[in-house]
């Protein structure tokens, strides 16, 4: 099942990110005057298709991986003398550069349409309180303290754990000081504390801001009660239901779910005898969890199993929510700042602050399209922004075959005056096919070692 999930998450979420990314191409090529061919989602031999009555053919093809929109093109193909003036490369230099570019941006207008109706709907977030400070740590240096609330980092406001993971990954490289503010509790002045790092999280693979830094979140006791248990694995095969409370693991009292996991972990392979209580009596299962290889080559055990959830306390729980009006500025600002976010993600690759093996293919996007989908509509929409504006960036590049690559020789006629020759862009087009292709099979690469 969870399988068939994935592959009808990623079908979604590549499906709205395509259908919006060329929509962008063939809404400004239609007001320009271009005549469109056919506007294809997914490549390969078309499974659905009609044509409209401007004699554009509408498919949505069998591999679900792009899209093009094919417009009228003299390059391509011979050209009736009475369609010449609705031909692509018929058109001003400025508004062939607005067709091309208008792709990406239907990308970011996607992302800040997602965002708006999240931040109208509202969403609840937990504070971020601090749990537990590692002594000798980043955070202990800097005189953090647990119970104390994190408010801003590097001077900007934060409100969750995912915003401060964010800013902490946008700070990657940095060695001297990083600026984090605290309260004591809701009602007190924050206060800022200096953190020394030294080339911070570099080549850390994956990067891990908080551990890092010593700080472990607050969160409430979790009893190691079962809320799911997955058919087929160790849990299952032992006799465990969901609604269990593992009390003793060979005689060792467990005090609550962490615990548990750790005694599960240190066990692969080992029969442990457990104390259940079910319904208010006590059960003896035998429980011999299977045996999993981390990337470090550690060997843990795992059992398939999760525990259930608890109720926060209403203190720690924060309900973001704008009016309609308020809400457009906050999705530009939270686009924006994504944008900024993951261009600075690739020039750090780039320049070998960030390990390439944070690439992510079409295997990666599809177990997070599949886990989002099961976390909630929110975390969906939120990472499909994520996605959104990912696939908007990443066009922009200017690596010929790209939006970015045509949108480079678009500019270099601007200011000559005349296009770029065919054979420069014949040239353009083997490299741009050779670099995006290398990306392809590094990232497809790394999805694999992620998977193994």
């Amino acid at each position: 099942m969870g399988l068939i999930q994935n592959v009808l998450a990623v079908i979604v979420v590549l499906g709205l990110l395509i259908t919006f990314h060329e929509y962008g191409h063939f809404w400004v090529a239609r007001r320009c005057g271009v005549k469109v061919l056919r506007f294809s989602v997914g490549f390969g031999k078309p499974i659905w298709s009609r044509v409209d009555r401007h004699g554009t053919e509408f498919a949505v093809a069998a591999i679900p991986l792009g899209g093009y929109v094919k417009m009228l093109d003299e390059r391509e193909a011979p050209v009736p003398d009475d369609q010449l003036d609705q031909a692509f490369n018929r058109k001003t230099v400025w508004q062939r550069i607005a067709i091309v570019a208008a792709g990406p941006l239907a990308n970011f207008l996607l992302a800040i349409v997602a965002y708006w109706a999240l931040f109208v709907a509202g969403t609840t977030t937990m504070a971020p309180v601090i749990g537990e400070v590692t002594p000798g740590s980043p955070a202990d240096r800097g005189g953090l303290q647990a119970g104390q609330e994190i408010t801003a980092v590097q001077g900007q406001a934060v409100r969750s754990w995912d915003e401060i993971n964010l800013k902490l990954v946008a700070a990657i490289g940095v060695s001297g000081e990083l600026g984090v503010d605290a309260r004591d509790d809701a009602t007190a002045t924050p206060r800022e504390h200096r953190l020394p790092v030294e080339n911070w999280l570099v080549r850390q693979d994956p990067p891990q801001p908080l551990p890092s830094l010593g700080v472990t979140p607050w969160q409430p006791p979790f009893p190691a009660v079962l809320g799911r248990v997955v058919d087929g694995e160790a849990a299952a095969a032992a006799g465990l239901e969901p609604g269990d409370e593992v009390v003793a693991a060979d005689g060792v009292p467990v005090d609550d779910w962490i615990h548990f996991v750790d005694i599960v972990r240190a066990h692969p392979g080992e029969t442990l005898e457990l104390e259940v209580l079910r319904d208010g009596a006590r059960r003896t299962l035998s429980l011999t969890p299977g045996r999993s290889e981390l990337e470090t080559g550690v060997t843990i055990g795992y059992i398939g199993a999760g525990v259930e959830p608890v109720e926060w306390p209403e203190e720690y729980r924060r309900e973001i929510r704008y009016g309609p009006v308020a809400a457009v500025g906050q999705a530009v600002s939270r686009t924006g700042e994504m944008t900024v976010l993951t261009l600075g993600a690739i020039r750090k690759m780039l320049v070998g602050l960030i390990s390439p093996s944070n690439l992510s293919g079409p295997i990666t996007i599809a177990q997070i399209s599949g886990d989002t989908a099961r976390a909630g509509l929110e975390s969906f929409v939120s990472f499909l922004a994520y996605l959104s504006i990912s696939l908007g960036v990443l066009n922009l590049l200017p690596i010929p075959v790209l939006d970015g690559g045509h949108l480079l020789y678009y500019l270099v006629e601007v200011v000559r005056g005349r296009p770029v020759s065919e054979q420069v862009q014949a040239i353009g087009l083997r490299i741009g096919l050779a670099l995006v292709g290398t990306l392809m099979l590094m990232a497809i690469y790394f999805d694999l070692m992620r998977l193994w």
